[in-house]
């Protein structure tokens, strides 16, 4: 985290939030400064240490290094969620929509994955619960990253007995679609036009219309660059939870608090002080290399290139939900799924096949 964000964040905190303020006791001597209640917070969450591990660094004790951290989190939450835990704008779709034909797959705009977090106090009469077999219990975190690293859905909490698939029974990552709150999509690739984005996965994940995931046993110089180049760009959740660890040890080490609601907070507020750090640390290069993929705007004439070539455009409108009941059952489609597989191995090979066979 540089220097000017810590600085946003001191300055934000002790002006909104009444705990952070610098008071005087009943002697009329100055108490803990905005700067030592945040520092103390932010070393816990990125070091992982012990309450007590910072009383000679800060002068403070660790009780008061708990209750800083405890409200530090909530203030995070509070002040910054709306804003770096949203789901995608209409802007950061057609950002993200422009960023994945790039890379070769038109109406992509992310990856999602699981993540379990060890629970070293996780209490007994749960341990059933959260334990898969001989294991430690574990919290388990679903989250939709993208090429920035930028985590735009975070669903945590649910036991680590669950597996993937389970967790997306109960993940209300579609929830905008089915309800028609979400902006309309429509992409088209290889000639064919479909009107959900999709995620990169892995093989655990369900053959849905928004889901893709790589070609385990690839037949083929085709089926081979699809699985190379899918392989890839799903790696950004789990470059993201790397990072996110990295940044954070608190979550790469087991979580020592008893209490899930805390626990939640957490990580709530670590994934937005990711997020924040990863607009902060956007380089020119980066910002450049967008720049050059969403320059231009696509419109409806693009759908009617020839094969091989895809596009993306997002309506501003909202679809309505009279219009959307049958959107659950279009997500889950099968039939849509293959097609949209298949037409997207041609177009890879149409973007790229020319440098395979040159390599």
């Amino acid at each position: 985290m540089s220097k000017q964000l810590f600085i946003y964040i001191v300055d934000r905190l002790s002006n909104e939030v009444e705990f952070f303020r610098q008071k005087r006791d009943g002697l009329g001597r100055l108490g803990l400064s905005t700067l030592q209640k945040c520092t103390a917070a932010i070393r816990v969450l990125a070091y992982g240490s012990a309450f007590d591990a910072v009383d000679e660094y800060l002068r403070l004790g660790g009780s008061t290094t708990r209750l800083c951290l405890q409200n530090f989190v909530e203030a995070i939450i509070n002040l910054f969620g709306d804003e770096y835990l949203r789901r995608p704008t209409p802007e950061d779709l057609q950002r993200l929509l422009h960023v994945g034909q790039h890379r070769g797959f038109p109406g992509m705009i992310g990856s999602i994955d699981c993540m379990h977090w060890k629970w070293k106090n996780c209490p007994t009469a749960w341990k059933g619960d959260f334990s898969r077999g001989s294991d430690k219990p574990t919290v388990v975190l679903e989250a939709v990253a993208s090429y920035d690293l930028w985590i735009w859905h975070a669903f945590f909490g649910l036991p680590g007995t669950l597996n993937d698939i389970n967790v997306l029974d109960r993940s209300p990552v579609f929830d905008d679609i089915i309800n028609g709150q979400a902006p309309q999509v429509n992409f088209s690739v290889n000639g064919r036009v479909y009107h959900l984005a999709y995620y990169l996965t892995d093989g655990i994940y369900p053959k849905w219309a928004t889901f893709i995931q790589s070609i385990s046993l690839p037949q083929g110089l085709k089926a081979r660059l699809f699985a190379k180049r899918q392989e890839a760009a799903r790696k950004d959740a789990e470059r993201a939870f790397g990072v996110l660890q990295a940044r954070f040890a608190i979550i790469k080490n087991p979580v020592r608090s008893w209490d899930k609601v805390k626990i939640g907070k957490i990580m709530r507020a670590c994934i937005i002080l990711h997020n924040m750090i990863v607009e902060d640390e956007r380089d020119e290069s980066t910002t450049n290399w967008e720049d050059n993929v969403t320059t231009n705007q696509f419109d409806v004439s693009d759908f009617q290139q020839g094969e091989g070539n895809g596009s993306s455009h997002v309506n501003l409108g909202f679809s309505h939900i009279a219009n959307s009941m049958d959107v659950e059952n279009d997500i889950r489609n099968r039939k849509v799924h293959q097609k949209l597989k298949a037409d997207l191995v041609e177009h890879l090979w149409n973007k790229f096949g020319r440098d395979e066979d040159n390599n």
